[in-house]
């Protein structure tokens, strides 16, 4: 990862020390630099990575013209004399056919040359002891009727899908049908979770002072969905030093850790930073919620591997307030994948904003545009679990009839 030199929070020059909230994106993208190194991958072990060199088409799709139907291969407009045998999937190259004869053909079978069209099982008739076809349709079997065309997808050589496209198992079935066998694909970024907090629970109800760990569940998913690979999830006490050996510890490309990121009694992480001589250059975003987020350069790996931390704040919806405004970006870049492009909805209503900070806000749309849901406390998760997507609502709010920018969530 090449990462130029960033401002720390105190360089930024604002009153509250926060950044604004499209520079914390630029900042995590920054710090990501240039995706991680290319590798060559069969195709099942490519699913969820980015290509990293265009697809190109290594054959024609369909390779030859192919029946698109069970029936018949027909040459002419009928009648046709039947020929003996039949044209199977996968079988044999068929003898041409002549002018006003017809075969028997499969589905997906290549057809005989000399064949025009295909007549469907359900439009033909064939008679016995003669042997010839008639159609049972009012018109005949026009030319390429049912015929999957050589090429008709794409030519050898044609571009399929760029560089960047994520492996879906829809990608991994293109490019085998266009004749590969491996692909070449950034490595997606290794990311271990550390969860802190001595008053999360694993299981059952919240009991004791004591509440269920909702970010556990949430997050590895959310982090997948931006290319990630989460190669562990640990829960760490509120201590200091325990912190420290954790991040001392870990291998992965990105650290995520949840909660300990303000000021509190226990929280730690920037101690625990400070005495990795860590680098942030993000500090503090001015966005609601979520606000006490960073972003920290740590000491490399044993292998000189740069590593990153993106620090989310406890609460639910801060946390991933914290995730799309810096590890989502962040782990895209890592991955090769390109951001999403930007999207803007008409506000069904006044959404509201704060005074001096972006919000990012629960909205469901309607048929008249984005509507605020409720719910939508730092430490609630009910209105997320509605919703369609963030509303990135600029300080001030957004008035009813206008457009906003919109998030939509990922994850699924």
């Amino acid at each position: 990862m090449n990462r130029p030199a960033l401002r720390t929070r105190a360089e930024h020059g604002t009153t509250s020390g926060a950044i604004t909230w499209e520079r914390a994106r630029e900042a995590a993208r920054d710090s990501a630099g240039q995706p991680l190194p290319a590798a060559v991958r069969a195709l099942p072990e490519a699913l969820g990575h980015t290509l990293a060199e265009p697809l190109t088409a290594l054959t024609d799709l369909p390779p030859f013209d192919t029946s698109a139907m069970d029936g018949w291969a027909v040459a002419g407009t009928g009648p046709w004399r039947l020929r003996d045998g039949g044209v199977l999937a996968g079988g044999a190259e068929a003898a041409p056919l002549d002018q006003g004869t017809a075969v028997p053909v499969a589905t997906g079978a290549r057809l005989p040359s000399g064949a025009t069209s295909v007549l469907r099982r359900e439009h033909g008739r064939a008679t016995a002891p003669d042997g010839v076809l008639y159609w049972r349709t009012p018109e005949p079997a026009a030319p390429g009727r049912d015929v999957r065309p050589r090429g008709q997808e794409c030519r050898r050589g044609d571009l399929l899908l760029a560089a960047g496209t994520t492996v879906t198992p829809a990608v991994l079935g293109l490019a085998a049908a266009a004749g590969y066998d491996r692909l070449t694909v950034h490595r997606r970024p290794t990311v271990e979770l550390l969860l802190l907090g001595d008053e999360l629970l694993t299981s059952g109800l919240p009991r004791d002072g004591r509440v269920r760990d909702a970010l556990g569940p949430l997050l590895p998913p959310l982090l997948r969905s931006a290319g990630a690979e989460v190669t562990g999830i640990r829960r760490v006490a509120d201590d200091s030093w325990p912190l420290g050996a954790a991040l001392r510890s870990s291998t992965a490309d990105v650290v995520v850790t949840t909660g300990s990121t303000a000021a509190g009694p226990v929280d730690f992480l920037h101690h625990a930073l400070g005495g990795l001589g860590a680098r942030l250059p993000v500090d503090s975003v001015a966005v609601r919620p979520g606000h006490p987020m960073l972003l920290a350069e740590l000491p490399p790996a044993a292998d000189g591997r740069a590593r990153l931390l993106v620090g989310l704040p406890g609460n639910p919806l801060a946390a991933v307030a914290g995730a799309v405004t810096l590890a989502l970006p962040l782990l895209r870049r890592l991955a090769g994948r390109p951001d999403p492009s930007p999207r803007r909805v008409v506000a069904a209503t006044d959404l509201p904003g704060c005074a001096r900070d972006t919000r990012l806000l629960p909205v469901a749309f309607t048929g008249g545009g984005a509507v605020p849901l409720g719910f939508d406390g730092p430490a609630m998760l009910r209105g997320l679990a509605l919703a369609d997507a963030l509303a990135v609502v600029p300080p001030g709010g957004v008035a009813g009839g206008t457009t906003v920018e919109v998030l939509e969530l990922t994850g699924h």
